[in-house]
């Protein structure tokens, strides 16, 4: 019996294959669902094909969401939380990972705790804290709960990362005269920008998809983002599906952008990051 040299990347292939069919699974029933008539959901259920494509549907979810303020309002609080947390993991990391800092263990333990906490354990001493300072029902509440629950996870990525960086650059550039700033920023930054832009994209879409602080210190609609108008497709006793997927997939479409958008820097990334480790 005559095994395939190749026998393993067709079973990696296959097995990517039904893993990627499995993601994309309830992203097309969510669009099939978006363009079919209430009536054909009843009649047929939600994995039957549409007799003819409801696009008013779009329509009609885009106008109850508000998709545009709540796209503009998603993006001026996504932006600035990743720009501020990136930034802060990127000097954080290089603090603990390259700088001479005492006691820099316990802080890496400190920051590691803090990514397994869960968010509902914050809610209440931050509604309070935010309510008093007069922050709260504003997108800068929600920038600075973010930033801080990104900047844990960050901070310790880039610590560990940096802990493996060649001492003999720095050494070599601090013996030329070079400061501390510099380093980071002409030797220690295009280095490990591969990582940083990983660390970038990430940042951004699970600052796009929060729901739950947002739900929290958002009241208002005019502050509100785009995962929360989705709750305005629910009536009091009947749901209308339909609205939910078309407002499921609006909420989806900004994301999926981005990530093409970005798919070439992640990718190399991620690659880069693989093969430094």
């Amino acid at each position: 019996m005559n095994i395939p040299k190749n026998l393993g990347n067709i079973l990696v292939l296959a097995g990517l294959s039904l893993f990627l069919l499995i993601i994309l699974f309830p992203l097309g029933i969510v669009g099939l669902n978006s363009v079919k008539s209430q009536e054909e959901f009843t009649q047929f259920g939600p994995f039957a094909f549409p007799a003819k494509f409801a696009w008013s549907q779009i329509q009609e979810a885009a106008q109850k969401l508000g998709f545009f303020n709540r796209l503009w309002n998603s993006f001026l609080i996504s932006l600035p939380t990743t720009l501020l947390a990136t930034t802060l993991s990127l000097l954080n990391g290089y603090a603990l990972g390259i700088g001479r800092v005492r006691g820099k263990v316990v802080f890496l333990i400190f920051f590691m705790i803090a990514t397994t906490l869960p968010q509902e354990s914050m809610v209440y001493p931050l509604y309070y804290i935010f309510r008093e300072i007069g922050l709260y029902n504003t997108r800068c509440a929600v920038i600075l709960i973010l930033t801080a629950v990104h900047l844990s996870f960050g901070t310790y990525l880039l610590a560990t990362v940096l802990g493996t960086f060649p001492r003999d650059f720095i050494d070599a550039a601090h013996i030329d005269g070079a400061g501390k700033l510099y380093v980071l920023s002409h030797i220690v930054l295009p280095l490990i920008m591969p990582t940083l832009s990983v660390l970038f994209v990430f940042f951004f879409i699970w600052s796009w998809n929060d729901f739950f602080l947002s739900l929290i210190f958002l009241i208002s609609e005019k502050v509100q983002t785009l995962p929360l108008g989705v709750l305005q497709m629910r009536g009091q006793y009947i749901t209308n599906i339909n609205l939910q997927s078309a407002a499921a997939l609006l909420l989806s479409l900004p994301c999926i952008i981005f990530f093409f958008l970005f798919q070439r820097t992640l990718t190399k990334g991620i690659i880069a990051s693989g093969l430094k480790g």
